[in-house]
């Protein structure tokens, strides 16, 4: 296909429609997956019309086929359906629409549908996204509760009337969407989206009752559990029943059997916590009595104790003992100090006792001769010779010196 030379000379309608069908009819066959939303089969019309839809993305694409080949379909197509259907793109030139001519379908029994899912689950497991290192933790009182759930369903219902019930002051952000179908996912999606940027929102719920397999599909789709995976938002899934487990149940954060249980799961009981506020009082009442009292009678002990009921009592023994050890010194230092004037006394006495002043007092001499040589000199009395005369000088009562008289 060429572009026109200028704006002045334009292609026709015609011709860009001829074009784009040639362009079209250039493709080959294809198999398409989907879910089947719409079927338009009308009495003696020899082709029929279906609305075939992305279960994860709000796109669909027409479908034709003979009205024969799907009048032979056992069991019938229904809205709702997942069929894998054979086809070839084709361009209507005077309608200027597109379409996906059909000459096979095949229904998706539930086997092969529980089969994809157990592969998804492989993958998204394998991925990390079940890994309970990734799970966040409930706020113990959110803020604000986001609620995503089916209209006036049963289990909006069971999420509200427990929870209130639970805390009466909880409020609750909902959002109503479709949670079976081909519009259920994508406007899931849109709900999570708009809840996970609300920042006054703790916690979200995904809250549906129980259905069949076909029912809770849209909760086991890819895209919706990576959205669930990729919330800053910790998200609590409520899905069917207790023996219903799709793929978001082990994705989301915590998992709840039940929209009650979920209910139960997200806010705390006034009645429990205000018996464990009262119970925590009571304890801490306990406990400051008990260390109050301990402290009681840790201070009687002390103050009970003699250092502290006769302060002075200590100080008048320490006096005392003061005093005694004091007398003690004196006595010793007196006996000492006798003891040593007896002995001096002693030792003067003896000295007198032997000094020359008692040996004169008694008649006695000590003289000494004293002569040019050694041997003048006189060592006592006896040593001079018989008929010596001596001279004897006194000084102050002590013998100076013994002489022989020359003169004699």
């Amino acid at each position: 296909m060429t572009s026109p030379t200028s704006p002045e000379e334009p292609w026709p309608v015609r011709t860009v429609a001829r074009k784009i069908a040639e362009w079209i009819n250039r493709l080959g066959s294809i198999w398409v997956e989907g879910q089947i939303t719409q079927i338009s089969l009308r009495p003696g019309a020899a082709t029929a019309f279906l609305q075939l839809r992305d279960p994860s993305a709000d796109v669909s694409l027409t479908l034709t086929c003979s009205s024969a080949m799907l009048r032979k379909m056992d069991p019938p197509l229904t809205d709702g359906s997942r069929v894998v259907v054979h086809g070839k793109p084709t361009f209507f030139v005077g309608r200027g629409t597109l379409s996906l001519r059909v000459d096979e379908i095949r229904a998706v029994g539930i086997g092969e549908l529980l089969a994809r899912i157990e592969r998804l689950r492989q993958l998204l497991k394998a991925e990390g996204l079940f890994d309970p290192a990734r799970k966040r933790p409930l706020p113990f009182l959110p803020n604000r509760v986001g609620l995503v759930t089916g209209r006036a369903s049963a289990a909006e219902h069971d999420v509200l009337s427990n929870a209130q019930l639970r805390w009466p002051a909880v409020q609750f952000e909902i959002r109503n969407v479709a949670v079976q179908g081909s519009s259920a996912v994508p406007q899931i999606l849109e709900a999570l989206q708009e809840l996970d940027a609300m920042p006054e929102v703790d916690v979200i719920v995904l809250a549906r009752g129980g259905g069949s397999v076909e029912d809770l599909l849209p909760f086991s789709d890819e895209a919706l559990c990576r959205a669930v995976s990729a919330c800053r938002t910790p998200v609590v899934s409520a899905i069917g029943h207790e023996p219903d487990s799709p793929l978001v149940d082990h994705v989301a954060d915590v998992r709840c059997s039940t929209p009650t249980g979920a209910a139960k799961r997200v806010v705390p009981d006034v009645a429990e916590e205000t018996q464990r506020i009262h119970h925590l009082r009571d304890r801490a009442r306990r406990a400051l009595h008990g260390w109050v009292d301990r402290e009681r009678r840790l201070l009687d002990a002390l103050r009970s104790r003699p250092v502290l009921a006769d302060p002075h009592g200590p100080l008048a023994q320490r006096a005392e003992q003061v005093g005694v050890l004091r007398d003690r010194a004196r006595r010793a230092m007196t006996t000492a100090l006798n003891n040593e004037r007896h002995a001096l006394s002693a030792t003067r006495s003896r000295l007198t006792t032997l000094g020359p002043a008692a040996t004169l007092a008694r008649g006695y001499a000590i003289v000494q001769r004293i002569e040019d040589g050694a041997d003048g000199v006189l060592r006592s009395v006896d040593d001079a010779p018989p008929g010596t005369r001596l001279r004897v000088r006194v000084v102050d009562g002590a013998i100076q010196a013994v002489v022989p008289d020359r003169a004699g």
